[in-house]
């Protein structure tokens, strides 16, 4: 599990909210981040990470939504507790094979 998040969802999404409204106030949406999070209390990169994930979530920007990024998570967690149970599967395998091959020898 991650590590929580700093700022609850209802800021994000009102801070992102706030820069689509705004933008058009701004020379760029840089100034427009720039300017709303010393508003928000967070960083203007911070800020500008929410911005390009709600464009990626609403299909104006390439990418993996943040659906396809908690779904791929899953899978990569899947997988590696699959090649763990693999793995110990193997070395089992290969001690019981030892072990009726020494009890055969005797």
């Amino acid at each position: 599990m991650g590590r929580p998040s700093k700022y609850p969802k209802e800021v994000r999404e009102r801070a992102v909210r706030l820069v689509v409204e705004q933008q058009e106030a701004h020379d760029s949406q840089w100034a427009t981040i720039s300017s709303i999070a010393g508003k928000m209390g967070c960083t203007p990169e911070t800020l500008r990470k929410w911005v390009r994930q709600a464009e990626r979530d609403a299909g104006q920007r390439p990418g993996l939504t943040t659906e396809e990024r908690a779904r791929l998570k899953q899978l990569e967690r899947e997988n590696f507790e699959l090649k763990r149970s693999n793995e110990i599967l193997r070395k089992a395998s290969a001690y019981f094979a030892q072990a009726e091959l020494n009890r055969r020898a005797k």
